[in-house]
């Protein structure tokens, strides 16, 4: 497998690759039919734009996310598309059988040759009770997720060892190469695993800010060169919302901090507007929650909003950065990402 399948190239002014997280986010007001024909909008534009990559995440019982089955929706994306890299980020691997994900990604891969990325996540992306209903099973043990990889590993390559039970299973479709392996996380986990098996890492900064730089650390202390690479790659997750004016990205932010208080209330909702949000009758507990939030989302005009950017990207030393933008409505997303691209000379 090339590292030209992993490592990204800048664009424009750009010092490293922009890329793009998606959640088919369903505003209020709206249907999941609408927040996926916007999806599949913002892949056709940031391929246009000079994006790198867009991924998709797994999540399960959030009516504000309709991106419940990645591999769904990266078919669709893929074919919607022909250049910009499509992934996700990512198949929360405990929910699925290894078997199931390597044939999914194998004809991922058939049908898109050497686009597709496979980024993993160990967490169920949903409750618990949603987990159990998803895996038929409560005995899952998340630490089981390294045996979980080597599966996946050995199907999609064929590398079980003589007497292996799974020796003589063939993943297929199967050709010469396949998806690159990303490994996904928000503590030290999976950055130590990524490390030990020479994988590229790819961190939740946008809801783990504080635990980035460790993570990033233990990613490249623990490195171990391998078929894959032969050094250290790591990308980052990070929020940003950026409009023609301060005032307005902040209108436009509000919305997706909401959104966080709700679901950390155990309410999980479609995306208010921003009027909604404006209205909100907060306490002053859940405006500390709101002004901690806003103090992870890089937002603001286009040239405040490619500052931050870069004053995270010096202070990482990330290799990529992925972001994800939660505003009511395709249009104001669409514009956040065109205005980023702009900001950097990328259009």
């Amino acid at each position: 497998m090339s590292e030209d399948n992993i490592r990204g190239v800048p664009r424009g002014a750009a010092e490293a690759p922009l890329s793009i997280l998606e959640l088919a986010t369903v505003g209020e007001g709206s249907t999941p039919s609408e927040a996926l024909r916007d999806a599949t909008e913002l892949a056709r534009r940031a391929e246009e734009w000079g994006y790198h990559r867009i991924w998709v995440a797994e999540h399960h019982g959030m009516p504000g996310v309709a991106s419940s089955s990645p591999a769904v929706l990266i078919a669709h994306l893929a074919a919607a598309t022909s250049s910009i890299r499509i992934g996700s980020g990512g198949v929360m691997l405990p929910n699925h059988a290894p078997l199931v994900i390597a044939e999914q990604f194998g004809t991922l891969h058939a049908l898109h040759p050497g686009r597709i990325d496979l980024g993993l996540g160990r967490a169920p992306g949903t409750d618990m009770a949603t987990a159990n209903a998803l895996r038929r099973s409560a005995e899952v043990d998340p630490d089981e997720f390294p045996q979980q990889v080597a599966e996946l590993t050995g199907f999609l390559d064929s590398s079980f060892p003589p007497g292996h039970p799974y020796a003589k299973i063939q993943a297929v479709p199967r050709g010469d190469d396949r998806p690159p392996i990303w490994l996904l996380g928000s503590s030290g986990f999976s950055a130590r695993l990524a490390g030990l098996l020479g994988l590229p890492f790819a961190f939740a900064h946008h809801f783990s800010a504080g635990n980035t730089e460790p993570a990033l650390d233990l990613y490249r202390s623990s490195f171990r060169p391998s078929e894959v690479l032969d050094r250290p790659y790591a990308l980052i997750g990070v929020a940003a919302v950026a409009a023609d004016t301060d005032e307005e990205a902040l209108r436009q932010v509000m919305p997706g901090a909401l959104s966080w208080l709700r679901l950390r209330h155990g309410r999980p909702g479609r995306t208010p507007t921003p009027e909604e949000a404006q209205a909100y009758p907060y306490t002053p507990m859940e405006r500390e929650f709101v002004r901690e939030r806003l103090s992870t989302v890089v937002h603001g005009d286009p040239q405040t909003v490619r500052d931050g950017l870069e004053e995270l990207r010096k202070r990482t030393g990330a290799d990529e950065l992925m972001i994800t933008t939660q505003v009511h409505g395709g249009a104001a997303r669409l514009r956040s990402y065109e205005l980023i691209a702009q900001a950097y000379g990328m259009v």
